[in-house]
């Protein structure tokens, strides 16, 4: 059972944790930044839309919607597009799809154009930069990787701090069309974030002892064929309790942000003042994420990082609950705090959780899977929460939903992690090895460590040259142990 590759680049080469890294950070906080608040960012050209076309604010939510649902719905698309032709080509075709699809839009004359061009072209382009742009990562770090997610993560609300007041500037300055247009060239920004994300390589030293050992063997065993979608995810325990657990909190999660807006409008406050809540609420969300990052890499919290996104989520679900009594501004700018907080922590920890549970190796096909799963979610979420306010006119039932649906998410990641996966870990030794400690099975040992010493403990031989003398003798020489484990665990 073949595990799908994540990139084109040698499985067992140990993570550098910085170096180029940083880059491939610096890549995949731009396009986090983009993939989440753009589609927020799209709505404040609604009110043009609305005027040009002759349609309803509903009709020009649906570009939102598109974009989200691509952004989620597209997730093993871009996990077969990975694993066949690595994450750098699928982020640099998806910068010019993105930016395509806005620079089309602002020649439309139907609204149908801009569902066909911003939803779906540009939707594609943000999805074939989201998740590779994760992948890669996840790659470069391992020691760091929470301080690493949690950095990436704040490209969301940093982003959206910036796109939202750039694109009510574009619209006045140029009407919504120059605007698309403009935003359109921007976006070409993903091809040279794309650029950035260069396949790891092994050292040049253990290439050499491939070939030297290849040669010594006197045959190349035929490569495994790389699996396009990994469906042996389904197979982990800890992956399918984390989607269901994932599925039911993305019902509730992005509610309160949609609806606050509107709750301050009907407490009498002016537009404003009203929109003010956003901005709070993303200004604690930006510092909150990289914060989050910082604990989750401690060194006694890091093997528990399910426990600490179980405890955000209780966290996000409880603000919900109390939020909903909320009867003044003062009350909900509170709640925006806290909100933000817990909201901060719920981005930071969800894909370190997923990284940690199904490891580097599948975690291409995972994360796809994983957003396929969510995009159901996404659709169903917000248009439910419409329509119980439709029914009761009332915000208190939309937090008390959202809260009690984030609520439950956290129960049922907590809970089956401590019974089904926790219990069999304590009955089964080789289970309890995680999955990061199983890919540090991979690294290559060290120049200068002694041959002897390293392998009398495992006890296990290179595969290539075991069994020939000459081969023992080049891995002598070299004073290195190449050694392969493909598996991953709960």
């Amino acid at each position: 059972m073949g595990g799908a590759v994540v990139d084109d680049g040698p499985q067992g080469v140990k993570a550098p944790d910085g170096g180029w890294g940083w880059a491939v950070l610096t890549g995949c906080f731009v396009i986090t930044g983009f993939s989440y608040a753009f589609p927020k960012a799209v709505s404040v050209f609604f009110k043009e839309l609305i005027r040009e076309f002759d349609v309803g604010y509903s009709d020009t939510a649906w570009i939102s919607s598109i974009l989200l649902a691509m952004l989620y719905g597209t997730g093993p698309l871009c996990s077969v597009l990975v694993n066949r032709f690595g994450c750098r080509p699928v982020m640099m075709v998806g910068g010019l799809f993105a930016s395509l699809g806005m620079i089309l839009a602002s020649f439309a004359t139907k609204i149908i154009h801009i569902y066909l061009c911003t939803g779906v072209i540009t939707g594609l382009g943000l999805a074939l930069n989201f998740q590779p742009s994760l992948i890669m990562l996840n790659r470069y770090f391992s020691e760091k990787r929470p301080l690493a997610n949690g950095l990436a993560a704040a490209g969301s609300p940093v982003a959206l701090c910036c796109l939202s007041p750039l694109g009510q500037i574009l619209q006045y300055q140029y009407g919504w069309r120059g605007g698309f247009l403009i935003l359109g060239g921007i976006l070409l920004n993903c091809c040279a974030c794309g650029a950035l994300m260069r396949p790891l390589l092994p050292p040049k030293k253990t290439q050499e002892l491939e070939k030297l050992s290849i040669t010594a063997e006197g045959e190349k065993k035929p490569k495994p064929k790389k699996k396009l979608l990994d469906f042996s995810v389904f197979k982990d325990r800890g992956f399918v309790i984390y989607t269901l657990a994932a599925s039911i909190m993305v019902l509730g999660l992005f509610v309160p942000p949609v609806f606050v807006v509107s709750y301050a409008k009907t407490l009498g406050y002016e537009d404003t003042k009203s929109a003010l809540l956003l901005t709070i609420l993303g200004l604690v969300d930006m510092f909150a994420r990289p914060a989050c990052g910082v604990i989750a890499g401690m060194k006694w919290i890091r093997p528990r990082t399910v426990y600490l996104f179980s405890f955000a989520m209780i966290f996000n679900g409880f603000t919900d609950l109390i939020g909903s009594q909320a009867k003044d501004y003062a009350g909900l700018v509170v709640f925006c705090m806290f909100f933000g907080m817990s909201y901060g922590m719920v981005g930071a920890l969800q894909f370190e959780v997923l990284m940690a549970i199904v490891g580097t190796e599948k975690f291409s096909s995972a994360i796809g899977l994983v957003l396929l799963m969510e995009a159901m979610a996404v659709l169903v979420g917000p248009p439910g929460a419409g329509r119980l306010l439709d029914a009761t006119h009332q915000y208190m039932h939309v937090f008390l939903l959202a809260g009690c649906e984030v609520t439950l998410s956290a129960l049922v990641l907590a809970l089956g992690n401590f019974f089904c996966i926790s219990g069999k870990r304590s009955k089964d030794p080789e289970v309890a090895m995680t999955a990061s400690e199983k890919e540090g099975l991979n690294d290559p040992v060290g120049v200068g460590e002694d041959f002897e010493s390293e392998a009398k403990p495992k006890g296990q031989k290179n595969g290539k040259v075991s069994g020939k003398e000459t081969g023992e003798m080049v891995v002598k020489e070299m004073g290195e142990e190449h050694e392969q484990n493909n598996e991953t665990s709960l």
